[in-house]
């Protein structure tokens, strides 16, 4: 027999096709070559997903081959293998994922020495990590191939996994990609992958989901049921390359390895010895770990077969990609999958029968795949305002301005990770252990925070503030109690004159949504560029540009910081600045743009009282690097701001105006406020809801000379004290 090559395949991420790959490659193989070819499963991940992408029942193991010792007959092999109606045979590691911790190296090792004796070719799908279980192929590879999309979150990913193979000491060279599902009219250059990567690609693969998805329906290759598909020709356009290359007798004879088992340190033997040596700071995020939790109990574990069953049936990444936002679509895609899901679920074995537990199920596993899992109803649920994921079994929920701990639960972290994961991605953000942080939005503008392992040691935690449907006014402040008609009047009266307002708030204090209400006080004709962290804003003009941050990329380059837009915006003839929020040295442009044209600016600032806001200005305006005096800071401050807004949640929950404060100018070194309206508690009622009133302090601003003089009347009885 001439020589075995060992082809193994690993998945740059999950759900990159890289079983689909592995078995139409296999058999395109024996096709074009007419040798002996054997696939092997080695996914611990994935158990099983192979002999149902080829219609079998394989009923022996890779395990149990090598547990065979001393001389073997190549006809025992029959025994062992699965032999296919396309010509390869197929070995599954296991037939059940418990199985897999009794698959030592050892047994790796000897049963691809049985194998290299028989096989001309031999495929082997390691799954889309390196782990001890299968790193022992990789030893006996004539070629690594990885297998990844043209996506950036993937090729992040693939990064990831390339860089863990090398650093096992694998010859680089040893390492070719292979894009699959690419498309001319969308995703990543093969070049930009090339570069991205610094890895050759081997072959790319169209993408053509009906051949593909009708395959799988069928349970026959794509390869045997559609061989004049242009991504059948593919498949066989890359093993003949590689042919032609000579590129498996080439990279065969490069020396590998010998001891990656020991020096990956996760034997199963090992494992309990090495978590005993690590050091609490030197716990890493391990999402293997996480995709390995098991279900808690039936319901759950019913839930996650029939999620995966659906992923390989339907390319929802795809589907869901291609509808977008449009709801008639998402509706349709919807019903579609709706209907895949019964139909798994009437094939499986289950006790859960009855009409409601089926409708269910169903909704549960559509929400999981399709929207935002178990929080989708706390979405749809208008009394609730905010969304707080403390741990996958801990959500607590803002209604009405109590927190409350709501009766919905994730099956588990894997499953809240691919929450946070579709958020971020829709907006063109990342979170990985580089970033394990990220501010994002919703398709309808909630604002959303994410923190992930080593930062989060409970697990993954996810935040959400809910954006309103309905836009409020400041007759719904006035109405909920949040101010009084003469202080909206007074503000309107003052944003119509374009005074500079800061809203100062602390956390949840309703700053964001004030600024909204305010802004809609702004002049039709005037132009306004907003600039934001995560884009919320909702304003009613028409003449209104919309500029948002963004995250440095994976080579930690391309960072857009809010203090980068604020100077962009001076360059774009803006008649108002409206920036979100002031968090760092932006403050200090912002100051200078109020300074120098651009009265009738706004933005917000986290801080307690209208003293504390000064006090946070300058501190922010010292983070921009900028070696100025505390007293030079202060008369920025005091000749940039007319007045501050402070927006309070009181202990009840309720959020109101509980200051409106102008800044009158500097005394000594000091920044001189006076207030004009307050709100005065006197109590608690018996329900523990706080009672108060807003009163005018007696005190006329200064600039209400200005506003006559502009037109703009303000009657001098809403100042009076009551």
């Amino acid at each position: 027999m001439s020589a075995s090559h060992v082809i193994s395949v690993v998945g740059g991420k999950g759900g990159v096709g890289k079983s689909t790959f592995a078995v139409n490659f296999a058999i395109a193989t024996a096709i074009d070559t007419k040798l002996k070819v054997c696939l092997v499963d080695l996914d611990p991940k994935a158990c099983g997903d192979m002999a149902l992408l080829l219609g079998l029942k394989p009923k022996r193991t890779l395990l149990e081959l090598g547990q065979q010792e001393g001389k073997f007959e190549p006809a025992l092999m029959n025994n062992y293998v699965a032999p296919h109606a396309s010509g390869i045979h197929y070995i599954p590691s296991v037939l059940e994922p418990e199985q897999m911790s009794q698959l030592e190296p050892k047994h790796v090792a000897r049963a691809f020495q049985l194998l290299q004796g028989i096989y001309n070719f031999i495929i082997v799908d390691l799954g889309s990590d390196i782990e001890a279980q299968n790193v022992k192929a990789l030893e006996v590879s004539s070629v690594i191939l990885v297998a990844t999309l043209p996506e950036i979150l993937v090729l992040h990913h693939t990064r990831k996994v390339i860089e863990k193979v090398q650093n096992l000491l694998f010859p680089p060279e040893l390492i070719r990609l292979v894009v699959n599902r690419f498309s001319q009219t969308k995703g990543i250059p093969p070049q930009v992958i090339q570069t991205n990567l610094k890895k050759q690609i081997l072959g790319i693969l169209p993408e053509d989901e009906p051949t593909t998805v009708t395959a799988m329906a069928k349970a026959q290759p794509f390869v045997v049921a559609a061989p004049r598909s242009e991504v059948t020709k593919a498949y066989f356009t890359l093993f003949r390359t590689m042919q032609q290359q000579q590129l498996l007798e080439k990279l065969g004879q490069l020396k590998k390895p010998t001891d990656t088992a020991s020096r990956l340190g996760q034997s199963r033997l090992g494992k309990g010895v090495a978590e005993e040596k690590k050091a609490p700071s030197q716990v890493v995020f391990d999402r293997a770990t996480m995709r390995d939790e098991k279900p808690s109990d039936q319901w759950s574990a019913l839930k996650q077969r029939v999620h995966k069953q659906l992923i390989e049936t339907m390319d929802l990444k795809k589907v869901d990609t291609e509808t977008g936002n449009d709801s008639k679509k998402k509706a349709v895609l919807r019903e579609k999958t709706k209907t895949v899901v019964v139909e798994l679920l009437d094939k499986e074995e289950h006790p859960f029968r009855s009409r409601d537990e089926i409708q269910k199920l169903v909704k549960e596993i559509l929400d999981e795949a399709l929207e935002l899992g178990p929080i989708q109803d706390l979405l749809n649920d208008d009394s609730v305002s905010e969304i707080m994921v403390n741990r996958k079994d801990q959500i607590f929920v803002e209604r009405s301005g109590k927190l409350v701990l709501s009766n919905v639960n994730f099956s588990g972290t894997a499953q809240l990770l691919a929450v946070i994961e579709r958020i971020v991605s829709s907006v063109g953000r990342r979170i990985d252990e580089k970033q394990p942080y990220v501010d994002a939005r919703l398709v309808d503008g909630s604002r959303v925070h994410a923190i992930i392992p080593p930062l989060a040691i409970q697990g993954p935690m996810l935040t959400i503030r809910k954006f309103a449907k309905n836009r409020l006014t400041h007759k719904d402040l006035v109405k909920y109690g949040s101010m009084t008609d003469e202080m909206a009047d007074f503000l309107r009266a003052c944003i119509e004159a374009r005074l500079n307002i800061v809203i100062s708030g602390g956390t949840g204090s309703g700053k964001t949504t004030l600024l909204n209400v305010l802004s809609s006080f702004i002049p039709p004709g005037e132009r306004i560029v907003t600039v934001e962290d995560s884009a919320e804003l909702q304003l009613i003009q028409e003449h209104w540009g919309r500029l948002e941050t963004r995250p440095a990329n994976m080579e930690g380059k391309g960072e857009v910081t809010i203090r980068d837009l604020v100077k962009n915006t001076l360059r774009m003839r803006p008649d108002r600045i409206v920036v979100g929020e002031c968090r760092a040295g932006e403050a200090l442009d912002m100051l200078q743009a109020m300074n120098t044209g651009h009265d009738g600016s706004m933005t917000t600032i986290h801080s307690n009282t209208p003293r504390d806001c000064i006090a946070r200005m300058e501190t922010l305006v010292m983070m921009a690097g900028m070696d100025l005096p505390a007293k030079a800071i202060r008369e920025q401050i005091a000749s940039a701001v007319n007045l501050i807004v402070q927006q309070t949640r009181l202990s009840d929950g309720s959020r109101k105006v509980t200051s409106i404060t102008e800044v009158i100018g500097m005394q000594g070194d000091v920044v001189t406020l006076q207030e004009i309206f307050t709100y005065k508690k006197t109590g608690m009622d018996k329900n523990r809801k706080v009672i108060g009133k807003f009163v005018a302090t007696g005190f006329i601003p200064k600039f209400i000379d200005e506003l006559d003089a502009q037109g703009i009347k303000i009657p001098r009885g809403i100042f009076s004290v009551s």
